[in-house]
């Protein structure tokens, strides 16, 4: 029988509906059954396309013994960590400063009012390699609880305390914001970067635009041409590598080696859409058209396999996928993966050949490292030599060549098409939707490619249309003709960035009127006008056990890091000044993380360089023509 999950909109939730596992909704209902019945509540946090989350459900989850034993003691909630991050950034702060890591499935444990006491990632089903299996884990803290319950719910308000002073950036001070807070940040990406391979630190390896926005920026103001020469060396690996899709376009999330070679294969919305940006403004700079087709590409595949038919973009592709050989059995990247019979069935030669060199396709495949035995005789196709090499290889035209590579290229994402795809997570959520209709909006000027243009201002419509409510504001997401869940400070600073984007690139009102109605409701919700900066969510959900203000720029940008480059840019095109004066509280009350962890918040120093450059105002005056 299904259980509550089936009633939910969420791809993640409904993947868990028909578990043994008697879950709950994170609400009202699961709070009420853990105080009326005395229980810990078990909370699980993950997303629907994040393969160790569907271990952990095969594993575990579907199992009818282990159900038994979470269903007896503990009020399983399930949480969708994409469409409620507020719940995850609470949980997750937890695990990691109890554990020294944090991932997903994210399992945490809570007193019935919610306090979390013991947390983990991903627990096996049995106990091995000296770690306890997820049963035993159960076993031993329903037993803590019975015994020892006065000692947990005591060291659980400890906790709260603790992680509130822990995650307080601190009142902050202007003083403490030097001119030479860019200059650190520099430095330590510069530490950081691999010089062979392009990026930031070792394996796995991943992207993380915000940092390219800021080198580019620090670049910009200072003439320092090392951040620049890291920046498009890192693109330039990162396009060459097989974390970028070389048939389909788009990239994967992160590549678990150093140099770019092996994917994880998800694919999620807002690495392509922040990478479309990096790529687009790569162009601008050095006008090398490799940069502006792989952001075509990536743009190219948001359109194709991600778009709502009305417009806007949906939230990810999975990473597994049917195996085409047994279509019963899902493994990583067999959408993606290719036997060199397969190229050469397919293309003939000599083009498998050419094809073959060009993207290292090896007759026993060229996977070396497969600790799970998911990879054998297949091969990640990834660009091992250029057209111009493989053409001199062979010893043959190189446009005779890139032709027939071309066609090789066709035919095989054909055959790729018939195959299984990945899991479509459908849902739409208003931020990354926003972060998607900047980079179509910023492509479609920069490139002249009006199709791009056309796909932000519909993106744009659909979201202030299906996820706008005039008495509960933004809300995040969309799914199945249902918009829910009030929106949070990055829905509101992303689509207000999105406006923005679009106001300068189609030069419309409406859309800079767009973008200052957002930040000034985002402005009454969110912002600490006392201290400076902005609160991750509005205060009047009493479910959430703490407030944070959130500063890093990880995977997405901070809330408060395009929250205060919004505030800059309008006060530039308004003259207003109490949104500069906004800005400039908030980039005072993060003053000491900027200080003093400047790789953490690189996206905020990019805004922070926003603020430094001298201001620049261009005045064109005339009738505006319609083209004929």
């Amino acid at each position: 029988m299904p259980n509550r999950l089936a009633h939910e909109k969420s791809p993640y939730l409904l993947q868990h509906a028909e578990n043994p596992v008697d879950w709950y909704p994170w609400g009202p209902e699961a709070f009420e059954k853990a105080r009326a019945e005395d229980k810990p509540i078990f909370l699980s946090i993950g997303y629907s396309t994040c393969h160790w989350c569907h271990v952990m459900e095969r594993e575990s989850f579907e199992d009818e013994r282990i159900a038994g034993i979470l269903n007896r003691h503990f009020v399983p909630v399930k949480v969708d960590r994409e469409e409620r991050p507020d719940i995850d950034r609470i949980y997750m702060n937890f695990v990691q400063a109890s554990t020294g890591s944090g991932g997903w499935p994210m399992s945490v444990w809570l007193t019935p009012d919610l306090k979390p006491f013991f947390g983990g990632t991903y627990f096996p089903p049995e106990n091995r390699y000296g770690r306890a299996g997820f049963p035993t884990v159960l076993e031993r803290i329903a037993e803590a609880w019975r015994q020892d319950r006065e000692r947990i719910v005591d060291s659980s308000v400890d906790v709260i305390e603790q992680l509130t002073r822990h995650l307080d950036p601190g009142s902050g001070g202007a003083a403490l914001l030097g001119r030479d807070a860019p200059e650190s940040g520099f430095q330590a990406l510069r530490r950081s970067y691999d010089a062979e391979y392009g990026g930031f630190g070792g394996a796995p390896k991943f992207p993380r635009p915000a940092a390219l926005n800021f080198l580019l920026r620090y670049w910009s103001r200072t003439g320092n041409g090392e951040a620049l020469d890291m920046t498009l060396a890192t693109l330039r690996r990162m396009a060459d590598g097989g974390m970028n899709d070389q048939l389909g376009g788009g990239f994967h999330r992160y590549a678990v080696d150093e140099r770019w070679f092996l994917p994880h294969f998800e694919k999620m919305l807002y690495d392509q859409a922040q990478l479309a940006v990096s790529y687009v403004e790569a162009f601008q700079i050095t006008g090398d058209a490799a940069f502006a087709d792989t952001a075509r590409t990536t743009l190219d595949y948001l359109l194709s396999e991600m778009r709502h038919p009305e417009g806007a973009f949906y939230s990810a592709e999975d990473a597994d996928s049917p195996d085409p050989a047994r279509p019963e059995k899902k493994a990583e990247g067999a959408f993606y993966l290719w036997s060199r019979d397969e190229i050469t069935a397919v293309a003939g030669n000599p083009a498998a050949d050419w094809f073959a060199f060009r993207f290292g396709v090896e007759p026993e495949g060229n996977v070396t490292e497969d600790p799970h035995g998911e990879f054998g005789g297949k091969n990640i196709l990834y660009r091992a030599h250029t057209v111009e090499e493989t053409a001199e290889h062979f010893g043959r035209p190189v446009e005779e060549v890139r032709a027939g590579i071309i066609e090789t290229a066709g035919q095989l994402l054909a055959v790729r098409h018939r195959r299984p795809r990945p899991h479509l997570d459908d849902k739409i959520l208003t931020g990354w939707n926003g972060l998607a209709i900047s980079a179509l909006a910023r492509a479609g000027a920069a490139l002249d490619e009006k199709r791009y243009t056309d796909a932000a201002l519909d993106a744009a419509r659909f979201i202030l249309e299906r996820l706008h409510d005039p008495a509960r504001g933004l809300l995040r997401r969309y799914r199945d003709g249902e918009a829910a869940v009030p929106a949070f400070l990055d829905d509101y600073a992303f689509l207000a960035q999105a406006c923005l984007d679009l106001y300068e690139a189609v030069f419309d009102l409406r859309w800079l009127d767009h973008a200052l109605r957002l930040t000034a409701v985002m402005r009454e919700r969110f912002e600490d006008t006392a201290r400076g900066g902005f609160f991750s969510t509005a205060a009047d959900d009493p479910s959430l056990i703490m407030r944070i203000k959130e500063d890093y720029d990880g995977a997405e940008p901070s809330g408060n890091s395009i929250a205060i480059l919004n505030l800059l840019r309008l006060a530039a095109m308004t003259g207003r000044g109490e949104l500069r004066d906004s800005a400039e509280r908030a980039l005072a009350a993060f003053a000491g993380r900027i200080t003093s962890a400047p790789i953490a918040v690189p996206q905020m120093l990019a805004a922070y360089e926003f603020a430094l450059a001298p201001p620049r105002e261009v005045v064109i005056v005339g009738e505006r023509s319609t083209p004929a």
